[in-house]
């Protein structure tokens, strides 16, 4: 009889400092697909879910998939929306235990719901009330997890992506999926180690394009060499969520045996991320100096593009600040794009005109002014009006749909603005060409986000910088208020750690 897997998808990433609610309405933006109806979306695409029924088909599984739920990066998720997914998880765990050998699951890892502080961990727990303790459980990270004691209890199996802009989704779905397969058949008996260290995130968090950090990776992917360890993963941390298990940490998979060996390897890896806290490769310039760049940049060899890093939507930051705006139209920088502007009352303005309108409108500033400036009283013109759908063609989103909501593309002083009603940050170039804006034709481009546009945008850029505009998403730490985690955690804090820590 083959092994009969229940896969399923639920992630998340949280902005506990981000106000409000990520309801099960942002995950129906996003994806809450049931079924087949997930496989025919997600089947065949750079996703986990595509992984778990390569290494399913190779092994010869039946495969039962409960859900594929993610939202983008938003506050605390619901109880109602919380219940909603873990429950469809959960009910099908138990529909089908009496035949279940395994189940393969896809987390972030820095999910927190809004009555705890570890959504994954507690996903498990309800998991581990109907399996029972023995039932092989993998599950696949995110880099950024904030993987916690409670999650290393409720799985025996953990594999996080290496790499960041994340590009490995479908490779660590078909790991995952070889270590459960493994597992079922008695070949191995695995279980997970933790490390951790006092840290808010590592120090370039997790970016896998510069020496430093991409070394960790390197290592990793080494040490799974060796004999009995199954999964070295790196995990950066997350540091817009506040709470007690926050940082970076290791987690090393091994098979029974190897323990004292995996013990090393994890510990090995958390003390370099320790001792390279301090190194940091980015340069974050403020606005006002990245707006001086574009207006008198050369874009022979392609656009300027600036990264707006602080508001990155994809750290949960609300999208709408405009503090780089403004200093690109005070600086006269024109021939540019920027996108987006996750502005859903502007967009709403605009979609009440044509084509071709002249429009004054207040854009931007509008969910929490002190993180990246107010809103902006502007004069332009309505250049195009979309349903906002997209089908992505780069690293990260090749074939997946998606879609902003009602969008416009607003031309003012020279810049054109895509001003959108869902969240979204920028990791692909039809993000913006699909809207009229052809990205190698500009000066420059501003793209709300930190990292994942590099895949796409490295290639057509002449030349890449980065700009903290002090919005949610800033990398001073030090401007949000953290309560829950524990102190001293760097940066915060200078001195007062253990030795070796």
């Amino acid at each position: 009889m083959p092994f009969h897997v229940l896969t399923g998808a639920f992630v998340h990433e949280s902005n506990t400092f981000k106000m409000g609610e990520t309801t099960l309405q942002e995950f129906r933006d996003e994806a809450l697909d049931i079924g087949q109806v997930a496989i025919d979306r997600f089947g065949d695409v750079n996703d986990e879910l595509a992984g778990f029924l390569d290494a399913g088909r190779a092994a010869g599984w039946r495969v039962t998939h409960s859900v594929s739920a993610h939202a983008n990066p938003g506050a605390r998720v619901s109880r109602v929306a919380f219940d909603h997914i873990a429950g469809l998880i959960c009910d099908a765990a138990r529909d089908h235990l009496a035949t279940l050998d395994g189940i393969l699951l896809s987390l972030h890892g820095s999910m927190v719901p809004s009555f705890c502080e570890d959504g994954e961990g507690e996903l498990l727990r309800r998991l581990r009330e109907i399996t029972g303790p023995g039932l092989p459980i993998a599950v696949t990270l995110d880099l950024h997890a904030m993987a916690t004691p409670a999650m290393v209890e409720g799985a025996q199996i953990f594999v996080s992506y290496k790499t960041y802009p994340h590009v490995d989704m479908r490779e660590t779905g078909r790991h995952a999926g070889r270590l459960l397969d493994a597992a079922m058949r008695g070949q191995i008996r695995p279980r997970t180690l933790r490390a951790h260290r006092p840290m808010l995130d590592e120090a370039n968090a997790g970016r896998t394009d510069v020496p430093e950090t991409a070394a960790l990776y390197a290592r990793a992917t080494a040490h799974e060499a060796e004999p009995g360890i199954l999964a070295v993963s790196v995990n950066a941390g997350f540091s817009e969520a506040d709470i007690a298990e926050m940082g970076p940490t290791v987690l090393v998979t091994c098979d029974a045996g190897a323990e004292s060996r995996a013990r090393e390897i994890a510990e090995g890896l958390a003390q370099s991320i320790w001792e390279g806290r301090g190194m940091v490769s980015n340069t974050f310039l403020a606005p006002a100096a990245a707006a001086a760049q574009a207006r008198d940049f050369d874009a022979v060899d392609g656009p300027l593009v600036i990264a707006d890093y602080a508001d990155n939507p994809g750290a949960g930051a609300y999208g709408d600040a405009t503090a780089l705006l403004a200093a690109l139209l005070a600086a006269g920088a024109t021939g540019g794009a920027f996108a987006p502007m996750i502005d859903p009352g502007a967009a709403a303005v605009l979609h009440r005109h044509r084509v071709g309108d002249t429009v004054t409108l207040d854009l931007g500033g509008k969910c929490d002014p002190a993180f990246g400036g107010g809103p902006l009283r502007l004069t332009g013109e309505v250049v195009l009006l979309s349903d906002g759908a997209f089908t992505g063609d780069g690293p990260i989103l090749g074939g997946i749909t998606h879609s902003f909501g009602p969008t416009a593309v607003f031309r003012t002083g020279g810049i054109d603005i895509l001003v959108v009603t869902l969240s979204d940050q920028i990791l692909d170039l039809q993000q913006i060409r699909a809207f009229g804006i052809e990205p190698s034709r500009q000066r420059f481009v501003v793209v709300k986000s930190m990292q994942h546009f590099r895949a796409a945008y490295e290639p057509i850029a002449g030349r890449v910088i980065v700009c903290d505009t002090g919005a949610l998403a800033t990398p001073q730490a030090h401007l949000r208020p953290y309560i829950r985690v524990r102190r001293p955690v760097w940066p915060l804090d200078r001195d007062g750690f253990p030795p070796g820590a």
